[in-house]
């Protein structure tokens, strides 16, 4: 019944991202949504781009192991370049009318510089990509109660974001994160609960603490 639902809801992103591909008519539509993204989706694909699979799949088992020391690199070491860049170079960059920061160093280094740097910015990604790809196997692996592999999972979820990403750009992106991000709350709200009930609720806790 999971799986089910699980397929249901990646054909239903993909067509929503099929049809946020039609507003692409340019380059700067594909790459940056042709700088019309309302601030609310601009909020919302953040913070799905960087709460994805890893952040609650994978974070949580690093916390477990190894304490707050685990987690200083992401979600905190994340979040305060996310802030830093926003507050010191995120503006000059926008009135630059840059494609990609790739873009910088080309006008300010020359096409040898611009290679490089996209170069290094691909390869520090794969760390990134692979945990999200290989928390998309395990999930269709647990659903299917083994019935489909992880690397036939990876391979179900990389083939179904590309088939919007490839047409529409930032665009398909920006729509299917800001609806994602919603599941997504709601689901870790959802799951709060429960663990909460599971656990006495803050109301047993309480009375629990009063005993003597």
């Amino acid at each position: 019944m999971l799986l089910t639902l699980v397929i249901v809801y990646l054909l239903i992103t993909i067509g929503i991202g099929l049809l946020a591909a039609r507003r692409v008519k340019n380059a700067a539509d594909f790459a940056i949504a042709g700088r019309h993204l309302p601030l609310y989706m601009i909020i919302t694909t953040t913070f799905a781009t960087w709460f994805g699979s890893e952040t609650v799949l994978g974070i949580p088992a690093k916390f477990i192991e190894g304490g707050l020391g685990n987690v200083v690199e992401d979600p905190f070491g994340a979040g305060f370049c996310l802030i830093l860049v926003g507050l010191f170079f995120a503006g000059k960059l926008y009135r630059m009318t840059l494609l990609t920061i790739s873009d910088y160093y080309r006008e300010r280094y020359g096409r040898t510089v611009e290679i490089v740097c996209s170069l290094i910015i691909m390869l520090s990604y794969l760390g990134w990509v692979s945990a999200q790809v290989t928390a998309l196997g395990l999930v269709f692996n647990l659903l299917s109660g083994g019935a489909i592999s992880i690397p036939v999972g990876m391979t179900i979820g990389v083939v179904s974001i590309l088939a919007y990403t490839l047409f529409g750009g930032m665009w398909s992106v920006a729509v299917t994160d800001f609806i994602q991000m919603i599941i997504l709350v709601v689901g870790l709200a959802v799951i709060a609960v429960f663990a909460g009930n599971m656990a006495g609720g803050g109301g047993q806790g309480d009375r629990v603490r009063v005993q003597p």
